[in-house]
């Protein structure tokens, strides 16, 4: 009490407060038990800047910014979560036998006291906003708080207390929301021998999360199927679900795939944000020139436009955005998907149905009959389905679609491995993308370095090629709390563009290998995936390091 008696007086010898408002305050802290700060700052009394501004300077405790500060795992254990929450205050770095806490209420001697007591340790204290505390907390712990709560349900349980139902529930939908919050595409619960492991592919890459107990494995497996409309009864043969939740700003779609495996079911949630899928053409990662000649390309009238890539790069992205580009009362445009990602209003949009006989090849042959200007087919998987294809585009249709190969080449080849006539090809197929995603350096943690002699040479080489002169810096992110540590946060398409003209026409025809057709087009001014890349490395918009990564087979 002494502290928070000498912190009011000093505030109101200061002229930060007056004697009536720090009476009051006083008061009311008695009454509630509520401590002396939050009063203050919860009647808004004072500014949290000017206090924190004014403990540092007047009273010592230093103020700790945790807005970029990373807080390792192993520190994070000394205090629970729920402890955590409840004082507002983060373990932030030990030395020796103390450790340094950022807490909201530095005064608050009750709070440091159980601290103590928890951690067995000497208590130094900073002080930090109550805002950044609760961010940290969110940030750090995760979602261990949920399940730190579910586990003393479940202790609970088997003694007859309570039932785990609701700390279930809690659980499955703080896990759902932390990846929507990081802007995570896909969740993976994996059960091993003594525990599951959760992980999040964020940017394309999968970090671990958190460990379950294998005891806890089947309740949220079971929660999930039953949000998902899966049987929960069934648990030895695949099964597919889908559910919709909402966050605070955007509803996300989820699609849910369970995989019996030797310990358990896995599964994995693939999030779908619609948003992220309202592109224009400008905004997923296309060089100016490429940008230009690509908008060219889709004012035609027919023909074929591909977009080849591995999963996950994007290829339904780039074609929504051609179509929300197209779309107008003078189009009519119909897309056979699988499945429909996302609903453009004025777009007639069709799923295919195996199960009801409803396949590309045969959804394609009833468009054609629904007098279309342009047509969006999801993929061409099979002989069938590239024919019509093809018989479409030749007969006056616009037809967009793509391809499962790894360069924009190699989609003119596996046409023909398909059975389509090479003249065919080369009389139908316009334009070819190949695309791959890269990961962006984060803005918050971005900063240049001067690179080795070698990589230096190669980016200059590469820099002159592409004609981009002056001095070559490059860039890398140092780690911040903002993209999980990683360096990087979003991602931007790379792209290289194949645009058939005669001699790639005359090359198609006869039947040149898909590696002379990329030297010729190359020649003809195609930039490569890889020099693509190189050059957002070039603009400081990601690195080398990831450029390399997802074209190591270009």
């Amino acid at each position: 009490m002494i502290l928070k008696q000498s912190l009011g007086e000093r505030l109101v010898a200061e002229g930060l407060l007056t004697e009536e408002q720090f009476q009051s305050a006083v008061l009311e802290s008695r009454k509630t038990g509520e401590s002396l700060v939050r009063i203050l700052l919860g009647k808004s009394l004072i500014k949290n800047d000017v206090l924190i501004k004014f403990v540092e300077e007047k009273m010592g405790i230093p103020h700790m910014d945790l807005a970029s500060y990373i807080i390792d795992q192993k520190i994070l254990q000394l205090i629970p979560h729920s402890m955590a929450k409840k004082y507002k205050a983060v373990p932030i770095f030990k030395v020796g036998n103390t450790v340094s806490v950022a807490m909201a209420d530095p005064f608050d001697v009750l709070a440091i006291d159980e601290i103590r007591n928890q951690t067995g340790m000497d208590v130094d204290v900073v002080i930090s906003a109550e805002t950044d505390i609760n961010q940290a907390i969110s940030q750090s712990y995760g979602i261990a708080g949920t399940l730190e709560a579910l586990i003393k349900s479940v202790t609970q349980k088997k003694s007859g207390q309570t039932s785990s139902d609701e700390p279930v529930i809690k659980f499955v939908s703080d896990l759902l929301e932390k990846a929507a919050t990081e802007r995570a595409s896909d969740i993976h619960i994996e059960p091993g021998e003594k525990e599951s492991r959760v992980r999040y592919r964020v940017d394309g890459v999968l970090h671990e999360i958190s460990t379950i107990p294998l005891e806890l494995h089947a309740s949220i497996i079971s929660r999930i199927k039953v949000m998902s409309k899966m049987d929960i009864a069934e648990t030895r043969v695949p099964q597919d679900g889908r559910l919709d939740f909402q966050t605070e700003k955007r509803v996300v779609d989820v699609r849910v795939s369970s995989f019996p495996s030797v310990h358990g079911e896995k599964m994995v949630l693939r999030l779908l944000d619609k948003l992220s899928l309202i592109l224009g053409l400008d905004q997923i990662g296309f060089s100016e020139d490429n940008l230009n000649r690509f908008k060219e390309v889709i004012k035609r009238p027919y023909g074929i436009i591909l977009v080849t890539g591995p999963t996950g790069s994007g290829k339904t992205t780039t074609l929504y955005a051609a179509l929300n580009t197209l779309n107008s009362t003078a189009n009519n445009i119909v897309t056979i998907e699988d499945p429909v990602e996302y609903e453009i209003p004025g777009i007639t949009q069709s799923q295919v149905n195996a199960k009801a006989g409803l396949t590309f090849a045969n959804a394609l042959r009833s468009i054609l009959r629904q007098d279309p200007d342009i047509i969006l087919v999801g993929e061409i998987r099979d002989a069938e389905t590239a024919h019509i294809a093809v018989q479409a585009a030749l007969t006056g249709h616009l037809v967009f679609s793509t391809l499962h190969t790894n360069d924009a080449a190699g989609a003119l080849t596996r046409l023909e491995d398909m059975g389509i006539e090479p003249f065919l090809i080369a009389s139908s197929v316009a334009t070819i993308i190949a695309q791959r995603l890269v990961r962006l350096v984060c803005p918050k943690c971005k900063h240049a370095f001067k690179a080795k002699p070698e990589v230096a040479k190669l980016v200059g080489e590469v820099a002159a090629l592409l004609g981009v002169n002056g001095d070559v810096e490059l860039v890398k992110g140092q780690g911040c709390k903002a993209r999980m540590n990683t360096g990087y946060k979003g991602r931007s398409a790379i792209f290289e563009m194949l645009v058939v003209t005669e001699e790639i026409r005359k090359l198609v025809i006869e039947r040149a290998p898909a590696d002379e057709i990329k030297k010729a087009s190359i020649k003809a001014g195609m930039r490569s995936l890889r020099d693509d890349g190189l050059l957002k490395v070039l603009k400081g918009q990601t690195t080398l390091d990831e450029v390399l990564r997802v074209t190591q087979l270009d």
